[in-house]
């Protein structure tokens, strides 16, 4: 697995602090708060997505996936994968499964991460969709541990207090009664 964990320090730590702040914006809408930029040759954000499932009522509304969308709606084919190879997604938390497969096939190779996504990653904390074989892609490598804190300070905010949207806790004291059952 290319995974490499930096805590400080980081050369790209000012483009994770836009990500950041996008998903700030992304809390503020009560949305999952995770933001993303892409940025290019390290110099420029050339296209930049939220978390949006909620507002526009799609599961598939990554910050990832809005930021392709926004992306590939301004280049024609060629030009966009010349430029996503040249290109490193920043995002603040480990991209999903679907995402990482989504980037892959978009052409990026290099992402940097805040915090991990121990349910659904899928850069190596659930699957290793980053570097498994995958026809006609190039593994990603994968950079973690960028502003971790904060991403993880936001995420908690999100399911701690502001999560409207969130389904009712389910009451596990049944399943356990269950299981302590023993048979006569």
């Amino acid at each position: 697995m290319a995974l490499i964990n930096q805590q400080q320090n980081h050369p790209g730590q000012r483009w994770m602090l836009e990500a950041l702040k996008l998903a700030q914006n992304a809390l503020d809408q009560q949305e999952v708060p995770i933001g993303c930029v892409i940025i290019h040759n390290d110099s420029k954000i050339i296209a930049s997505g939220q978390n949006e499932p909620v507002r526009l009522r799609n599961a598939t509304r990554h910050a990832e996936m809005c930021a392709l969308d926004r992306f590939f709606a301004q280049y024609d084919l060629s030009t966009a994968r010349k430029l996503l190879s040249e290109s490193i997604l920043y995002v603040t938390c480990e991209p999903c499964m679907m995402c990482t497969g989504a980037l892959r096939l978009a052409g990026i190779t290099k992402v940097v991460y805040g915090c991990s996504n121990d349910r659904f990653g899928g850069c190596g904390s659930v699957l290793d969709i980053a570097q498994d074989a995958m026809p006609d892609t190039l593994p990603l490598e994968c950079t973690s541990g960028i502003e971790s804190d904060e991403a993880m300070r936001l995420l908690k905010a999100f399911y701690m207090n502001t999560n409207l949207n969130a389904p009712n806790p389910k009451d596990k004291s049944k399943k356990q009664k269950k299981s302590s059952l023993t048979s006569e």
